[in-house]
């Protein structure tokens, strides 16, 4: 049990990180560059991850690095900030919530974790502590900005599950590498054809993308990807409803953003489900996916 909470605090850390990536992106980095915008924020990351791990793809590891880095990087990252762009932000998030029911599903098919009525219930309560949290009447809704942000939201949740089957006995750190590399790649093109150059930065935003670099990318995805490889998916998808309250938290405390008795039972409300989805008794149907190691 305490090995399972430790590799809960690590997963805890992406979802943190990329919660305040929304405030960071809006506050300091330039809203009419997206392609740019994921370019800068992948590449960088890839990179430097792969000095880190000195490790190249092999084997099948060229074709899978370009799938999962088109599923959780390259077109996820632009959807998002399309998501971003058209939607209140109360919207986004909370269509993005609906990954961990979602990662819980899916891990049934895909990868043989029986979801348990348990993890169900503090899904269901996770996502309406979102929905109280977020919710304030928010007018017309552009159906556009919907489909970005449920294509951005199915997506990264094939691709997670993607991750933890395919990446068995690979070394996360190389495994991360290789995806943010491939992302970034596969929009750097698309960046310059449809946005030209790069934008000009100035000292505050270049600040901004090193933390998004560091922090909110780098640091964030191997902290996920570790904890896709040692807990259930459905166990890390409840994990990843801290994003959306510390967006909250962070706009209450940094830009003065209402924070009320809805806001309050709502955060209430999805750290109650976190914790009510780790109750899951443990069986050969909701352990981790584990394989040994192999050349591939």
């Amino acid at each position: 049990m305490e090995a399972k909470w430790r590799w809960l605090l690590v997963t805890a850390v992406a979802p943190i990180a990329w919660g305040s990536n929304y405030f960071v992106t809006r506050q300091f980095l330039p809203l009419d560059s997206p392609l740019w915008g994921a370019v800068l924020r992948a590449l960088p990351a890839g990179i430097l991850l792969l000095l880190i791990a000195r490790r190249r793809p092999h084997g099948s590891w060229w074709w899978k690095s370009l799938v999962l880095g088109a599923l959780n990087v390259g077109a996820f990252f632009v959807l998002v900030y399309l998501a971003s762009q058209l939607l209140p932000s109360s919207v986004a998030s909370t269509i993005m919530a609906t990954s961990a029911g979602v990662l819980l599903l899916l891990a049934w098919p895909l990868l043989a974790e029986r979801p348990h009525w348990i993890s169900g219930l503090g899904a269901a309560v996770g996502f309406a502590g979102v929905c109280l949290m977020l919710f304030e009447g928010t007018g017309a809704v552009e159906p556009l900005g919907v489909v970005a942000s449920l294509a951005a939201m199915l997506m990264s949740s094939v691709g997670f599950i993607l991750t933890k089957k395919w990446t068995a006995g690979q070394p996360i750190l190389a495994v991360t590498a290789w995806q943010l590399v491939a992302g970034g790649l596969l929009v750097l093109p698309f960046a310059v054809v449809v946005e030209g150059g790069a934008p000009g930065l100035d000292p505050p935003a270049v600040a901004a993308f090193a933390y998004v670099t560091v922090v909110a990318t780098a640091l964030a995805f191997v902290c996920w990807f570790t904890g896709l490889r040692h807990l259930p998916a459905g166990t890390v998808g409840l994990v990843g409803l801290l994003n959306p309250v510390t967006g909250v938290l962070l706009g209450t405390l940094v830009a003065g953003e209402t924070f009320g008795l809805p806001q309050a039972f709502g955060t209430a409300l999805v750290l109650a489900g976190v914790v009510i989805g780790q109750r899951t008794p443990s069986s050969p149907n909701n352990l981790p996916l584990t394989a040994p190691k192999r050349a591939v």
